[in-house]
């Protein structure tokens, strides 16, 4: 049927209205779904929604064929939604008819058009809003002009502000710019400044709680037109709620004006827009049209917030807001791709970890971690293999001095919030110079110039590109002036390439929806359980893939008690990657259903060989789990740029076994409503004032050999770890010494036998002797073999235990069935080692279902 022209013309005037301003939401009244329309499939959005029995009402941000649709509440309330919802259940019987007709018959005319809608709803989910957690608290070949003072009584930083002109009455206790006390420590910007370089033209986006435009700090340097309020729909993202400070002070650290109010940003030329998605709860469309909102123009967009930092939560971006970061790479900036700056966390003291954060561990975030004004790392800031560098922050009796709000300054801002952007400062500058930089430049830049700091910190290793790594500083601190000049004359990368081999499956492992139950796979058992996968180089050649950058691993695993779970990587070069360390806050039973951790340790590394995944849990009392399969995904560049193609984000990664055909259509799922704290109260009260360390690695090393587990998994043989055991002196001559101490033992003991056997023949035929008092002395003699070996005779349960503890044993040390009675679980070292080698210190996730649309929800506290 055709429809009249002037419908036409509504409809589409219609549709340019929803493309203006995003509507003001009415969820009292409402309930809201996301859609995204196939309109190769058939039918028209308009068919769709009318299907639905739902009203358009806007497209989502600038994600193409993706809208947000609403439908009135039967009662109006503010009640969570019920059971029973009427749209999804339309959608439902809409593919339940269309499924009715076969291939052998032709589909009749009312199933025929539910199986042409069907096909035209790629995707379907309810939207209920949830809360966001804040995380604070050829000109250039000459070196920076260094700071000698001409009077000897002005420090550094006065210096510097006579000579450049500041009389922001709070520059000299900006450290971060000048740190009089510890000079090597300080972002290293007024060199840049001394050249000209201050980040005009370029627009940093706060998505945060708010920002004061009205602030004489700020005003100048406000970007209005692509401001916006995602919490209060309306078009300047005002500061409302007493707390509503946080993204004020991010914006100062960035942009805060060259005057006599406060301090100054690292781009005090640039432009400052802010996105307020923090003040309440938010829906996955609105925070994707936030994370795109205005990115033609807007550069870098700086993100301070995420999960709780508890130690027990794991979230990921849901398929809406990943759809927003991958258009934001592919099509922000007119196509050189936006910047996403994130904070790590402030949860290290929780035992947290950033690869439980769906948003840190992204391969499209430069994640952010903290170090303090002495250079050393504060307890907050979490590790983790996704870190890429550090930026100065609170800690060791400082904290950051921004702007604040109503004219205010702040001399208490800090943890990886502050962290953050400081970075999105540094990345301002040089596009200011190189605005053909493209999103992995700027990642490419932060891996060649990041500086190291404290060397001598055990936490340091070698990758395999000879570079060093960090999982608590990344590849080093942030230095804008060795970023600059290394960017002056830097060579654009070749397009991103991607290699995903299919999921490999471990005794027949199955998830085949994201929120049903595992099935098959390897019971975790005491020493682990490890799989491989061997990359060839014609694999590599196929895929178009060259240079590696960033290391997915999706994990299937169930378990009683996650955060027991413990995931490592090793590298065909012997680079190991801890992905997940012990969490012990964390109790949920829900596992990792297709949970993504993400390393990049192996950046520049040659991905041809073998990489092994291990996955070893605490053997913690009453707790187990199951290993069910998991998937590598390599990313990098192209070998030849003309044949590069599009990534697009596959609709089903949680599957398992995975499918050629990542595109089906999803099968919507509802999600449950969260509330949580004011994103701020993650942060530790002290942490501008608690000392920081350098010399303790992130994830420890065991204290005692790990348990050798000669189960072989499906990917193994028996002997996989000889090749390991032979190439360590200590364990090879170990080794040979124990089978000569065997060998010594059985010789005294048979001789001793032998002479015993003699004293027995030489018994004279009259002696009478009691059978009990031949068994009394032949059993003692038996039992010498087994105490030299640790073993115990049939017949001494009796004083059995106390031997053992008396040599240093447990009592259950030869029972297979009970590792929870081993003693202290050994903990992390990262440094190559024999594969069976016991791993610990990991952390887990909290209560989201590891699989990316789960909740934020505290995991359970009963145990």
């Amino acid at each position: 049927m055709r429809l009249p022209i002037h419908l036409l013309l509504a409809f589409f005037i219609q549709q340019c209205a929803c493309a203006l301003q995003p509507a003001k939401r009415f969820y009292a009244t409402h309930d809201y779904y996301v859609l995204e329309h196939h309109p190769s499939a058939g039918a028209t959005l308009n068919e769709c929604i009318g299907e639905l029995g739902v009203e358009l009402v806007e497209q989502v941000g600038e994600l193409q064929n993706i809208w947000l649709v609403r439908s009135a509440k039967l009662i109006s309330s503010v009640s969570p939604r019920t059971v029973s919802d009427r749209v999804l259940g339309r959608f439902e019987d809409l593919v339940a008819l269309a499924a009715h007709s076969t291939s052998l018959y032709p589909r009749a005319g009312r199933q025929a058009r539910a199986h042409r809608i069907s096909s035209s709803i790629k995707h379907l989910s309810p939207q209920i809003p949830r809360q966001r957690i804040k995380r604070d608290d050829s000109f250039l070949e000459r070196a920076p002009p260094p700071v000698t003072p001409g009077d000897p009584q002005l420090k550094a930083s006065e210096v510097v502000a006579e000579r450049l002109g500041f009389v922001d009455p709070l520059f000299t206790q900006q450290w971060h710019i000048v740190n009089d006390e510890y000079p090597e420590h300080m972002m290293n910007v007024t060199g840049v400044w001394e050249m000209g370089i201050t980040g005009e033209g370029i627009i940093t986006t706060l998505v945060d709680d708010g920002l004061d435009y009205k602030s004489r700090d700020l005003a100048d340097n406000f970007d209005a037109e692509n401001s916006y309020d995602f919490n209060d729909h309306t078009d300047l993202p005002t500061p409302v709620l007493s707390d509503d400070h946080h993204g004020t002070r991010c914006a100062g650290q960035v942009a805060a004006v060259k005057n006599d109010a406060c301090g100054v940003g690292l781009a005090y030329k640039s432009k400052v827009a802010g996105v307020r998605i923090l003040s309440g709860p938010i829906t996955d469309v609105d925070e994707a049209a936030a994370l795109n909102y205005g990115f033609h123009n807007v550069s870098i967009f700086s993100c301070s917030w995420g999960p709780p930092d508890d130690g027990r939560s794991m979230e990921a971006p849901g398929y809406i807001i990943e759809k927003a970061f991958v258009n934001g790479i592919q099509n922000g900036r007119e196509g050189k791709g936006s910047i996403f700056v994130f904070a790590s966390g402030n949860g290290a003291a929780q035992g947290d970890q950033c690869n439980f954060d769906g948003y840190t561990n992204s391969i499209y975030s430069v994640t952010v971690s903290a170090v303090d004004f002495k250079g050393l790392h504060p307890y907050y800031s979490e590790p983790c293999s996704a870190n890429m560098v550090v930026a100065y922050s609170s800690g060791s009796g400082q904290h950051i001095v921004t702007t604040d709000i109503d004219n205010q300054c702040s001399s208490g801002h800090g943890g990886t919030s502050a962290a953050a952007p400081n970075a999105a400062g540094v990345f301002a500058l040089v596009l200011q110079i190189r605005p053909d930089l493209t999103w992995r430049d700027i990642q490419h830049l932060c891996v060649k110039t990041a500086q190291m700091i404290n060397p001598e910190d055990p936490d340091w290793e070698t990758m395999a590109s000879g570079r060093m790594y960090s999982y608590k500083y990344g590849f080093g601190k942030l230095d804008a002036y060795a970023y600059i000049q290394a960017a002056q004359d830097w060579q654009l990368v070749k397009p991103q390439a991607r290699f995903h081999p299919p999921a490999v499956q471990i005794n027949n492992g199955t998830l085949l929806t994201e929120n049903g139950d595992m099935e098959g796979g390897q019971p975790i058992i005491s020493g682990g359980v490890m799989s491989s996968f061997t990359v060839t180089q014609d694999m590599l050649d196929t895929h178009n893939f060259e240079g590696l950058e960033h290391v997915t691993v999706r994990v299937w695993i169930s378990h009683t008690k996650r955060g027991d779970v413990e995931v490592e990587l090793t590298s065909p070069g012997g680079v190991r990657s801890v992905l997940a360390a012990k969490r012990d806050h964390d109790y949920d039973e829900s596992g990792f259903k297709g949970w993504r951790f993400m390393s990049v340790k192996h950046w520049g590394e040659n991905a041809v060989g073998t990489w092994t995944l291990k996955v070893s849990d605490q053997s913690s009392k009453g707790h187990n789990g199951t290993f069910h399969g998991w998937r590598l995904m390599f990313w990098g560049s192209t070998v030849d740029p003309t044949v590069s193609t599009t990534y697009v984000l596959p609709l089903l990664e949680y599957q398992l076994p995975s499918t050629p055909n990542d595109d089906a259509i999803n099968i919507p799922t509802s999600t449950s409503s969260k509330s949580h704290p004011k994103p701020t109260s993650g942060l530790p009260d002290d942490h501008g004032t608690a000392e920081g360390e350098a010399s303790k690695p992130a994830f420890p090393s065991p204290s005692v050999p790990a348990t050798v587990t000669m189960t072989p998994t499906p990917d193994e043989g028996w002997f996989s770890d000889m090749s390991n055991l032979v190439s360590s002196q200590k364990w090879f001559f170990g080794a040979i010494g124990a089978v000569a101490l065997f060998g010594v033992g059985a010789g005294v003991f048979l001789w001793r036998r032998h002479v015993k056997h003699r004293a027995y023949a030489a018994l004279s035929a009259g002696d009478e002797l009691q059978m009990s008092s031949v068994s009394g002395q032949g059993r003692p003699r038996a039992k010498e073999l087994y105490d030299a070996f640790g073993e115990v005779s049939d017949d001494e349960d009796a004083d059995e235990e106390t031997r053992l503890h008396g040599a240093g044993f447990h009592s259950g040390f030869l029972d297979d069935d009970d590792p929870s009675s081993a003693g202290p679980a050994p903990v992390y070292r990262d440094e190559p080692r024999g594969e069976h080698d016991a791993s610990s210190d990991v952390r887990s996730a909290s209560p989201g279902s590891g699989s990316g649309s789960g909740s934020w929800e505290h995991a359970s506290q009963t145990h």
